[in-house]
């Protein structure tokens, strides 16, 4: 088993930034990969960055160049720092670990972009 907890949401005005963590637990050794989703009202859940256990990311088109993923082995968390953030940035943001036949949550945290 896995735990992820998020932190870090909040409120920001637009064009500023924020920093989410994830604080990962358990089973660390049977991920093969970290992510980050969020979901807006009324929208389906959409993948934000992605981290393979090699290190390499991807980032959905919209945060390119905004949203940075990163991971601290030493203190086992997962993070996502962006920066010149937007109105539709605002959503509920998960932290998501996958292992080869299971998949982890964390309970999400709210981001709210405010103008």
């Amino acid at each position: 088993q896995v735990q992820l907890v998020e932190s870090g949401g909040g409120l920001v005005q637009a064009g500023g930034s924020l920093r989410l963590s994830c604080a990962v637990s358990g089973s660390i050794f049977s991920i093969n990969g970290f992510n980050w989703y969020r979901q807006a009202p009324g929208k389906q859940r959409e993948l934000v960055a992605a981290m393979a256990s090699g290190g390499i990311t991807q980032y959905a088109e919209s945060v390119k160049g905004r949203f940075t993923i990163s991971r601290d082995n030493a203190k086992n968390t997962v993070s996502l720092q962006m920066k010149s953030l937007k109105l539709e940035d605002t959503a509920v943001y998960y932290c998501n670990a996958k292992a080869v036949w299971e998949e982890y949550w964390g309970q999400g945290t709210q981001v709210t972009v405010s103008p």
